[in-house]
């Protein structure tokens, strides 16, 4: 089993809603800086491009989505994981500044419903077929260090 939230890590001793605010617009920052040639240069064979993580990241937020509303509407939501790999085969083929601006729209959105969830709500158990059960909470800090996972590889990509 996969630990409970790997992404914890990312976060150190930041607060995970202040990273959810912050990450489109170092997003987008990256994606300037990158530029069009940059956003479709891998860092290395089998490396997803940053076009490719900016798509991922803009489907994570629609999963994101759909698991924050899911696991406050059900008593104790299984949460769907699904393959990145195969939702990723399109990616090459999509426009980084469309998934950046479905990014954009996505995290606002998510971001409007997280300001409406009550304090005690943060503590509602749900689970994870492959990590086990987690707290709403815990989704929401996976959504923050899963941002910093990949903004720290497109500061990489960005910086080589």
């Amino acid at each position: 089993m996969i630990p409970v939230n790997p992404y914890a890590g990312f976060l150190g001793d930041r607060a995970a809603r202040e990273v959810i605010a912050e990450t489109p617009q170092r997003l987008e920052a990256l994606a300037a800086r990158l530029g069009p040639d940059g956003m479709g240069r891998s860092p290395a064979p089998g490396k997803w491009a940053p076009r490719a993580i900016v798509c991922h990241l803009a489907d994570c937020e629609v999963a994101f989505a759909f698991r924050l509303r899911q696991a406050l509407a059900e008593p104790h939501h299984v949460i769907q994981p699904f393959d990145q790999e195969a939702w990723a085969k399109p990616y090459g083929s999509l426009s980084a500044e469309a998934a950046l601006e479905t990014f954009r729209a996505l995290r606002r959105w998510n971001q409007a419903f997280l300001d409406t969830v009550p304090p005690e709500q943060f503590s509602k158990k749900l689970s994870h077929p492959e990590r086990g059960e987690m707290t709403f909470a815990e989704v929401v800090e996976t959504m923050a260090g899963h941002d910093l996972n990949h903004l720290r590889q497109l500061e990489t990509i960005a910086s080589s």
